[in-house]
């Protein structure tokens, strides 16, 4: 799986994610799981609705959310992540 970042992607990360350790931790290891099995259950991965109907999102944790285009069946771009109100 080849995963690029949006740069809004890079700056909600650094924003809301990078300042707190465990939630940080949190990420790279849903992230890690995404990339060895997208469809993985504890991901809840889904598509979005809406004007973000080509989009999808999977779970890092009750709130947070981790939005992404998919590029191909390989290929995906990291484009926000954060609460839900955030990124939705």
């Amino acid at each position: 799986m080849i995963i690029e970042l949006h740069p809004a992607f890079k700056k909600s990360y650094q924003k809301r994610i990078a300042g707190q350790p465990k939630l940080a931790a949190k990420t790279a290891e849903r992230i890690s799981l995404f990339k060895n099995n997208p469809r993985h259950s504890l991901l809840k991965n889904h598509a979005l609705n809406g004007k973000k109907s080509q989009l999808r999102a999977f779970w890092i944790t009750g709130d947070i959310r981790l939005v992404y285009f998919p590029v191909s069946k390989d290929r995906v771009i990291f484009l926000d992540i954060g609460n839900h109100n955030q990124v939705y």
